[in-house]
């Protein structure tokens, strides 16, 4: 098989578990460390010459990371893809099982049974906390309804509370999330790069949980371990000083 991956999370899954499967990924695979096959581009606009110029037999995409129009246009040139769209971590871990034994994997590698354990039973966060999950600024985007990360919050003990919104991704306004009167923001590091310094001053006074992005949305390797440190950084919020009155 010769694969081209356009998804950052399956690049890491199928080259650690089938090595020489590889022969193509975006600039935005970064993981595992060291990866030396031909890059295409990004996710969101690869080249899709240099994706048929690398021969492959499937092209992996996913829902969220990808445009249908790249989708369909490699389907139209004859080269077979395969759209993944987990919403919840059982799903992952089966569509990510599903997908390396068609790839040839002969049984399901370490990294996996080692995730399954450790969502079996994973570390929550008690009393539960309500919260709101920004995943972008200018303008603000939060997680809605029905995504993978907000899954993966809810079996830690996060209530999104945007998690019966309408909208996968809302745009509220600032005074909005404000309003809310969530225990609790979550910051990951991706899409957006939140840190102690850019994101929390936005909600003085509400603790604020710095979490990394790539643990909490990706789905591969990283979900073994995603479990104990996602709770680690859930339960070391920083809160910047609350507003003074004039």
């Amino acid at each position: 098989m010769r694969v081209v991956s356009l998804v950052p999370s399956l690049t890491e899954a199928v080259a650690v578990t089938l090595p020489g499967v590889l022969v193509g990924a975006t600039d935005w695979c970064t993981h595992p460390a060291g990866l030396d096959v031909p890059r295409v581009g990004g996710s969101k606009y690869p080249d899709l010459d240099r994706v048929r110029a690398l021969d492959p037999d499937l092209v992996l995409l996913n829902v969220e990371e990808n445009r249908r129009e790249d989708a369909d246009a490699l389907a139209a040139a004859g080269i077979p893809v395969r759209v993944t769209y987990p919403r919840t971590v059982p799903g992952a871990l089966a569509e990510l099982a599903d997908l390396l034994a068609a790839l040839g994997a002969a049984r399901e590698p370490t990294w996996l049974a080692t995730a399954r354990r450790a969502w079996a039973d994973p570390p929550r966060l008690a009393p539960a906390r309500r919260a709101v999950v920004p995943v972008w600024r200018r303008p603000w985007v939060v997680l809605g309804s029905d995504t993978f990360a907000g899954d993966v919050l809810r079996r830690l003990g996060v209530e999104n509370v945007y998690a019966r919104h309408p909208e996968r991704y809302p745009r509220p306004e600032l005074a909005e999330l404000r309003g809310r009167d969530a225990d609790l923001v979550v910051l990951p590091d991706e899409p957006y790069r939140f840190t102690a310094t850019d994101g929390p001053e936005a909600f003085p006074g509400t603790p604020c949980a710095l979490l990394s992005g790539r643990h909490l949305t990706w789905y591969g390797p990283s979900l073994a371990e995603a479990p104990a440190l996602l709770a680690a950084q859930l339960a070391r919020p920083v809160t910047a000083p609350a507003e003074r009155a004039p």
